[in-house]
C-alpha cells in the first residue's frame, strides 16, 4: 500500500494474500461467465471468441442482482 494514501477514518482496508482469486470479485465473475456461457467451445477463430466473450459479458451486465450476489463477500459484512 502507498503511504501516501490517505484512508478516512470510516473505511477499514482488508489486506488479501497473495495468489487468493477466490477471494477477488473479479475473478469470480470471469469463473462465473467460463462455467455458464465460455467452456467446452471450439472457438473457430480470435475474433469468434471475442464475439463469445462480448456476448457472456453483455449477458452478464444485464443481470446485476447476480453480479452482486457473486460479489458479496459475508466475512467483509461481519463486525
Amino acid at each position: 500500500m502507498s503511504a501516501r494514501l490517505r484512508v478516512p477514518s470510516n473505511i477499514t482496508l482488508l489486506a488479501l494474500p497473495p495468489k487468493c482469486p477466490e477471494l477477488n470479485p473479479a475473478e469470480n465473475l470471469w469463473q462465473f461467465m467460463r462455467d455458464n456461457w465460455l467452456s467446452n467451445r471450439i472457438f473457430k477463430s480470435y475474433e469468434d471468441i471475442l464475439d463469445h466473450c462480448c456476448f457472456a459479458w453483455n449477458k452478464l451486465v444485464a443481470q446485476p442482482w447476480r453480479i452482486m450476489s457473486i460479489g458479496l463477500r459475508d466475512w467483509a459484512h461481519a463486525s
